[in-house]
């Protein structure tokens, strides 16, 4: 059950470079919704529940059209931004009905990230500022197979200290200072989001990318080792 807390709260779900306008459909999660992100052609970002209100479909496997999302079913067109239902190819003649809309969030940019808020209501912007220093650069993110406490558990063994917002963690990592968010998507399946400040295309940022993989598979492996110990008796 999420909170009102938590569903209020910005969370960065994928790389901005990743969407690009008009063209491709990431998928993406955050607290365990999963979420079809696309871009219209002025290149807003859209973040919609990733699932056609028509016959349950995922969006992901459709296709963008212009500014809107075709779901690879029926080929039905949902408009950027309301998330309205457009076209019925099936019935090209009869309006579709008002009531018919994907489920839309707010979406934004900041930070290198796209930023989704899943609060039905519309969002501010992401407060990044709070989170990722101003010249910082965006690193890498990790897929790790932990709970997202767990994460944070391990972050702290680690030297790394959450932040007063409680959404970052900055501590060391390789050579560099590094902030990392991270992000509850599914059960047992958390992302880290990891921000530095190493230049781009420097050894700092190379060596930076090996300890990030080196973090994810002790993480990992501790997470293993612990679900292996005998559970306490109540």
């Amino acid at each position: 059950m999420m909170s009102a807390d938590s569903i209020s709260a910005w969370h960065p779900v994928a790389r901005s470079a990743d969407v690009r306008p008009s063209a491709n459909i990431v998928a993406g999660f955050a607290l365990g919704q999963e979420l079809a992100l696309w871009r219209s052609a002025d290149g807003a970002p859209q973040a919609w529940e990733n699932r056609c209100p028509h016959r349950s479909v995922r969006f992901t496997l459709g296709q963008v059209v212009e500014n809107r999302l075709s779901c690879a079913y029926h080929g039905w067109q949902y408009a950027a931004g309301s998330g309205q239902c457009t076209r019925i190819p099936a019935h090209p003649d009869m309006p579709p009905p008002s009531n018919l809309c994907a489920r839309v969030f707010s979406a934004a940019d900041a930070a290198g990230m796209l930023w989704v808020n899943l609060a039905r209501e519309t969002a501010k912007a992401p407060p990044t500022g709070d989170i990722v220093p101003a010249g910082w650069s965006f690193c890498r993110t990790l897929a790790v197979r932990s709970d997202a406490a767990g994460v944070r558990d391990a972050l702290a063994r680690r030297g790394f200290r959450a932040s007063t917002t409680a959404a970052a963690w900055r501590g060391p990592l390789g050579q560099s200072s590094t902030v990392a968010v991270v992000l509850d998507a599914q059960p047992q399946l958390a992302f880290i989001h990891l921000w530095t400040d190493a230049a781009p295309d420097t050894a700092a940022m190379k060596t930076l990318h090996i300890a990030a993989r080196s973090l994810r598979s002790q993480i990992e492996e501790e997470e293993e080792e612990e679900s292996r110990r005998p559970q306490k008796a109540a």
